[in-house]
C-alpha cells in the first residue's frame, strides 16, 4: 500500500504532541511531506527531529501546498480557514484542527472550496473518535427516552498539561503580525456577534467567544453526533469576565442540554464528562484532556433488570483518540467515504458559537446586537 504525504501546516503544541508523533508512528501507512510554520527556528527544529529535509520545509504555507502531497494537517496559531482553503484549491485533502474557524462565512467558504475541488474536509473533533463516545453513542441510541443531558467541562491552565511534554517555543515571530492576528480575530469575532468593529465588542465577550470556539466546541460537536444541532438556545450566562460559560440547549422532543465550560486554572485536574439521563437509563462519559498520551476515557451504565434490580457497570478505554482519527482521516482519502465529522456538518456548530453569546448579550444587555436564537 503507497504511504500517504501529509503537510503540516503550523509546528506547536497540538502538533508536537500528537500529530507528528502520530504520523510517524503510523509510517507504514503515512510520511510527513513537508512542514510550514512562520519560525524559521521552529521549522529548523522540528525539521530535523523528524527528518523532514529543509526543502520541504516552508515559511509560507501557499508553497506546502503546491508540493507533491496528498493532504494536510492545518492547525497553526492564526486563522485555520485561508489555509484550509488554499490547500483545497490545490488539490489537498484537509484535515482541519478545531476551531474550524471564526465566522459562518468562512465554515462555509471553506466548505464550498473543498466542495469545488472534490477534496475532503475533516474537521478535528477527536472525542468523536475516542471508543468510549462511540460505545456511548450507541448506548444513548437505544435508550428508551431522553430527558436531560448535561456537560461540564472543567478547565485548567493547559500550561500545566504541555508542561509533561517536550514541547519546542520559540520568539522569532514578529510583535507585529502577532498583534496583527489579535486585530484580524477581533473583527473576526465582531462579524459573528454583530457588532459594528472589533474595537467595539466588550473584553469578556471577546474572552467568551473564543473560550467556546476553542474548547467548547468539543462538547457541542459530542452533542451534536447524539443529537444533531440544538433547534435553539434557550439560555445562556457569561461571568468571571468571560471565562465561564452556561448554556441552555432545546434539542426537540423534550429534550434539555446544561453545558458549562469553567476556567479553574489553578489545579491540574481536568475533568469533562458527558452525562445523558433517561428515565430508565443513563450514559455517563469522562474524557481525558487533549493533552495526554495514554490516559483513559469512561462510561458508566446505568439501568435495572426486568425485575426493578438496579445495576450499574463501567468501561474503560486506553486508545489515543488523535491516532484513530489520523488513521480515519488516511482511510477516507483511500476509500472515498466520508468523514466521520465533515466540514458541512460543522458550520451548524460555528454558528451555535455565537448563538450562545448572542443569546447572553440578548438577555443581558440589551443594547447589544440582537440575537439569533434558532441554530439551523
Amino acid at each position: 500500500m503507497t504511504r500517504l504525504s501529509i503537510g503540516i501546516i503550523g509546528c506547536g503544541a497540538i502538533a508536537q504532541i500528537q500529530h507528528l508523533p502520530h504520523l510517524r508512528e503510523l509510517s507504514d501507512d503515512f510520511e510527513i511531506g513537508g512542514l510550514a510554520d512562520l519560525s524559521p527556528k521552529l521549522l529548523e527544529v522540528v525539521g530535523e527531529e523528524y527528518r523532514v529535509p529543509p526543502d520541504r520545509r516552508f515559511l509560507d504555507y501557499h508553497d506546502l501546498v503546491q508540493a507533491p502531497i496528498d493532504g494536510v494537517i492545518v492547525c497553526p496559531s492564526g486563522s485555520h480557514a485561508a489555509p484550509s482553503i488554499a490547500a483545497a484549491e490545490a488539490g489537498k485533502h484537509v484535515f482541519v484542527e478545531k476551531p474550524m474557524c471564526t465566522t459562518v462565512r468562512e465554515a462555509e467558504a471553506m466548505v464550498e472550496a473543498a466542495e469545488r475541488a472534490g477534496v475532503m474536509l475533516m474537521v478535528a473533533y477527536m472525542k468523536r473518535h475516542e471508543p468510549a463516545y462511540r460505545f456511548a453513542q450507541r448506548q444513548v441510541a437505544d435508550m428508551s427516552d431522553v430527558r436531560f443531558i448535561q456537560v461540564n467541562h472543567l478547565h485548567p491552565d493547559n500550561d500545566l498539561h504541555t508542561a509533561e511534554f517536550r514541547v519546542h517555543r520559540f520568539g522569532d515571530i514578529s510583535d507585529d503580525l502577532r498583534a496583527r492576528w489579535q486585530v484580524e480575530q477581533a473583527a473576526l469575532i465582531a462579524e459573528a456577534l454583530d457588532y459594528p468593529n472589533g474595537g467595539a465588542v466588550p473584553a469578556a465577550i471577546s474572552h467568551a467567544y473564543n473560550l467556546i470556539l476553542g474548547s467548547m466546541i468539543h462538547d457541542i460537536g459530542n452533542l451534536h453526533g447524539l443529537f444533531g444541532p440544538p433547534l435553539r438556545v434557550l439560555s445562556a450566562e457569561i461571568w468571571l469576565d468571560g471565562r465561564a460559560v452556561s448554556t441552555v440547549l432545546d434539542y426537540g422532543d423534550e429534550r434539555r442540554a446544561v453545558v458549562s465550560w469553567i476556567d479553574l486554572p489553578e489545579l491540574w485536574e481536568f475533568k469533562e464528562t458527558l452525562e445523558v439521563y433517561g428515565s430508565r437509563e443513563r450514559v455517563l462519559v469522562s474524557f481525558p484532556t487533549g493533552f495526554a498520551r495514554g490516559l483513559p476515557s469512561y462510561v458508566t451504565l446505568h439501568g435495572m433488570d426486568a425485575d426493578r434490580t438496579p445495576w450499574r457497570r463501567e468501561y474503560a478505554w486506553h486508545d489515543n483518540p488523535f491516532k484513530l482519527e489520523l488513521q480515519h482521516f488516511g482511510e477516507c482519502i483511500r476509500t472515498g467515504r466520508p468523514p466521520l465529522t465533515p466540514g458541512r456538518e460543522a458550520i451548524d456548530d460555528v454558528r451555535l458559537v455565537g448563538d450562545i453569546v448572542k443569546t447572553y448579550l440578548r438577555t443581558r444587555e440589551p443594547s447589544a446586537p440582537a440575537a439569533m436564537v434558532r441554530s439551523r
